[in-house]
This record gives structure tokens, sequence and C-alpha cells, in this order.
């Protein structure tokens, strides 16, 4: 039986990623339960297009949606603030906008953020990409960068401003690299004529043996031959040790000249206080039974990129922080909760793995499918990555976006995005 309104549990969603969105897609008008998601943006974003607004190929809108709209009419609550604090005992969150919001049931899906690994020169000098705002300020940063490059006059200064290096050899840093080679190739010296005849140089340190490492091996051939192909530097078995006074200093003794670094190297789970140590384990995640539910506590659950799970046999160290665990976590445990409100046995979760991807330039695409049973490159791999990129966008709003704006960029190898908003602070 469903119960009344003033009955209903009240469950309490931190985060509307894809773990935090795609749990409550599967809670609509529901007669168990009440629903808030709280975030601290009022929309959702597809994380694995954000390099494409960094690189000015794709608008912000391309990739975003208000959650308000999303969940109109769908009996969800919806709230902008930050978590601060849990108070587990008295079942309370503590918010940014000054508020407390009592929970019955509480689900973190609050995502990673970058791992600079403890070096502070990196957080304060490098790019990073992992959210909007990141995406913004880099796609700001490098027009400017070009700007300023086409004026200025001493040689070695211009050459610093037109080396860019990015740290980490994985889907970002190779797909960063291959958008930042084809306006290298395509647009700069029609932008910025004075520039023509300069050396863009792109580098990607990585310190795994390959690109693209828990790829396949004809992968790892691939992007390394695309990216070669594109003119970008490869450098592996490499760290970046640090970045001061425009030097980009790697292991193996080697220094970089430079003003662009980006960060792509690793990510580490949000955490929060009120939560016990004993409840978080490796990269600040939260450690979780097959359901989901938080080691230490009977009604809070931990979802996606903020939650590490060793009860499924096939990922004994936890599953990969990308964003298929995490919708189908969001899937998993909107079931199991609905199945526990009507008196079922929740199931276990566990992860089908559908393959990784990614894209490299405007041509050329790698996927590993079905546990490495299937590889594409070249044109199929190019299709399945739009295909799957834009199936997965949120809503037909974006859907359509993206893909006029994919039409213009691969037919005319340009876009109109280059433009510099800037706030006032007021």
């Amino acid at each position: 039986m469903k119960t009344s309104k003033a009955n209903k549990k009240h469950v309490v969603v931190i985060g509307g990623g894809f773990a935090g969105f795609n749990f409550v897609k599967h809670l609509y008008r529901n007669g168990y339960y009440t629903v808030t998601v709280v975030d601290k943006n009022n929309y959702n974003y597809f994380t694995p297009l954000l390099y494409q607004v960094a690189t000015s190929f794709l608008e912000p809108s391309n990739i975003s949606y208000p959650f308000r709209k999303l969940f109109r009419r769908k009996d969800i609550t919806f709230r902008m603030a930050a978590l601060l604090k849990v108070d587990t005992a008295a079942k309370k969150l503590y918010l940014s906008d000054g508020g407390e919001l009592p929970y019955d049931v509480l689900v973190f899906a609050a995502g990673a953020q970058t791992n600079f690994f403890g070096n502070e020169s990196l957080r304060q000098q490098a790019f990073s990409l992992k959210d909007m705002d990141d995406a913004l300020y880099m796609r700001n940063e490098f027009i400017k960068t070009m700007e300023r490059a086409s004026l200025v006059q001493d040689p070695a200064e211009r050459q610093r401003l037109l080396t860019v290096v990015i740290a980490g050899g994985g889907p970002t840093g190779v797909e960063i690299a291959g958008m930042l080679a084809e306006m290298k190739k395509y647009i700069l010296a029609n932008d910025y004529p004075d520039l023509k005849d300069a050396a863009v140089e792109i580098y990607v340190i990585d310190a795994a043996p390959h690109l693209l490492a828990p790829m396949s091996s004809k992968t790892h051939a691939a992007a390394y031959k695309a990216l070669e192909k594109l003119g970008v530097h490869v450098k592996l078995h490499t760290l970046v040790k640090s970045f001061n006074d425009n030097q980009v200093h790697l292991s193996d003794g080697s220094i970089i000249e430079t003003k662009n670094l980006i960060w792509a190297a690793g990510v580490i789970a949000n955490s929060f206080e009120g939560i016990a140590p004993a409840s978080i384990g490796k990269g600040n995640r939260m450690i979780t039974d097959a359901l989901n539910r938080v080691q230490g506590y009977s009604d809070i659950y931990a979802i996606g990129d903020i939650s590490i799970q060793f009860t499924d046999p096939l990922y004994p160290n936890g599953h990969p922080q990308l964003a298929q665990p995490a919708i189908q976590q969001g899937k998993t445990l909107a079931k199991n909760l609905l199945r526990m409100a009507k008196g079922k046995a929740p199931k276990p979760f566990k992860y089908f793995d559908r393959g990784d991807m990614a894209i490299i330039g405007r041509q050329f695409a790698v996927a590993d499918l079905f546990k490495h049973k299937v590889h594409l490159g070249g044109l199929l791999g190019l299709l399945g990555w739009l295909f799957i990129h834009v199936l997965s966008l949120v809503n037909y709003n974006n859907k359509i976006k993206t893909l006029y704006n994919w039409a213009v960029a691969y037919s005319t190898r340009d876009q109109a995005l280059r433009m510099v908003f800037r706030p006032k602070k007021r």
C-alpha cells in the first residue's frame, strides 16, 4: 500500500550529477518517499563534455539544464545550497544557505574533485576541469592568452604563452589535447594572423606506460598514433613534479617553459563533516556494502564517485570513478528503496561494464566495448562516441543544441563561440 504524504519518509540527495540525477529519476511521483535534492549549482551538467566547453566547441547550455525545470511536476523538491555538516544522531543537515534540513534517508551523490596530491603550487596555478566554473574559466583564460600572444614581441614570452602542458593521459587529457591540436591546425592562424608562423606546442605527460591506461592495447597504440599525427608531444613514464615561475618540472629532470598547465591527473572524493572516519576509505570515498549503504550507518547511502564498494567480485578494489557505475548505482538504489518500501528484499548492486570511449580531434575516436571484447576505431569509433554521448545528454533540448554545434564544427572546422564573458564583481 502507498503511504499518505504525512507518513512518507524524507529522502535527501546530496548532489545532482550522474548518480544523484539517475537515483531521483527513478523516484518521480513515487508513493512512498518525499525527495529533496541539494546541490550547490541549480543545474545538472554532462561532465564528459566539459572539455568541449573549455575549448570553445560547445556552449555551457548545450550540456547543462536547470534542476527546477527537470523536476517540474515530478514531486521532487530542489534546494540550491552546499552541505556543510551532517548530524547523524539528530538526522539533520546544515547547509550553506544558513538553513537546516531533516532527513529519514540520506543519499550522498556529491562526486569528486580534482586531486592535486597535496601540491599547493599546482592547486593555485594549474587549470583543472571538474565543473562548469572550471570550464568557463579555462575558456576565458585560453582566449585571453591568445590575445596576449598576438601582441607580445619577446619570442621567449610568446612561446611560453603558446605552450600547453596537460598532466594526465586519461580520457580528459587526451580529449583536451586533441581539441587544442584542432584549434592550432584550423583556427589559430585565421583568428590571429600575427601567430600564423608561431609554433604552438602541446604536451601530454603521464606516469603510466600507456595513454588511456585502463583501455585495451589496441586503444593505447591508436591513441598514441592519433595524437602524434596531430603534432602533440607525448611523454609517458613521467610525472609532473611542480609548476613554478612559468616552468613545469618533470620527474625525468626536464623542464618545459609554459604559462599553461592543465591538471587532469586524478580525483579525490568530496568529504563532509559528521561522517565517521571509520566509514571513509581510499581516495576519501565512503565505504559501502552491496546495497550502497555506508559502513556504520543504517540510513545513509553513497553512490557514484563518492562511494567505494568491495563486494562486487569483478571489482574487488572498488568500481572505477566513471559515469556508468554512477548511473547504474543511482538506478539500483532507487529501485531498492522502492522494494524495501513494499516489503520486498533489496538486490545487491552489480556493475555491468558497457565499455570506455575517447575522441581525439574531430575525426578519430576509440572505443572498447563490453569488457574490451569489441574495439572500435576511426569512423566507427567516432560514430559510436557521438551516438553514446548524444544519447546520454539529459533532455532533447541539449541533444539538439549539441548536435547542431557539432555539425557546424565538423563541417567548417570552426566554431563561433570564442568569446570572453566576465561578470562584474559588484
